[in-house]
């Protein structure tokens, strides 16, 4: 994996740990954009990933969250177990990911960093936070994501894409691509 890789994963995460870090312990049941989902369920969902990446990077075994856990410190082991182990791991090795085992370098740099990328402005959203997304991410993500739509259109990956208005911005493009009304 490239230092650059791991620098725009480490960035994303520290962008979503503002998120977190600001919203109010009142917010963590204000729906998400997300069906069904509230801002703790975005949260969880997050963490769990880097659970299960981090766990999988040191073969061992992923941490569960539990219903009635703080997330916010749920999140913040989460957080710091991952990016404490992503620097030594061989990133080389296959790890389990939504479409099977694949390299971490990619599980990592494409579905990880797209997912906490969506999953900060699901964040944003549901506590009323900063709903900006780093510009050159969304580019990135958009454009590596749009030629498998209909690959990502299957039951619990993503939602059908809404129509974007023209001349939206390329953050409401994503967005809209990832199922998300803007």
């Amino acid at each position: 994996m490239s230092q650059e890789t791991i620098d725009r994963i480490t960035k994303l995460i520290n962008e979503f740990d503002a998120r977190v870090q600001s919203a109010g312990t009142d917010k963590w049941d204000n729906p998400a954009p997300c069906e069904q989902w509230k801002a703790r369920d975005v949260v969880a969902h997050v963490a769990g990933n880097l659970n299960g990446v981090g766990a999988g990077i040191q073969g061992q075994e992923p941490r569960q969250i539990g219903p009635d856990e703080d997330i916010v410190s749920a999140w913040n082991t989460a957080k710091d177990g991952f990016l404490t182990a992503l620097p030594n791991a061989d990133l080389s090795q296959n790890v389990p990911g939504p479409f099977g085992p694949m390299p971490a370098d990619q599980l990592i740099g494409r579905i990880i960093a797209t997912d906490v990328l969506v999953h900060t402005w699901d964040l944003a959203r549901a506590t009323g936070g900063d709903e900006t997304l780093d510009q050159d991410a969304v580019a990135a993500s958009y454009s590596g994501l749009k030629p498998m739509s209909a690959m990502l259109r299957g039951p619990g990956i993503m939602a059908p894409e809404v129509a974007s208005a023209e001349g939206a911005d390329v953050q409401t493009q994503f967005l809209n691509f990832t199922g998300r009304t803007v």
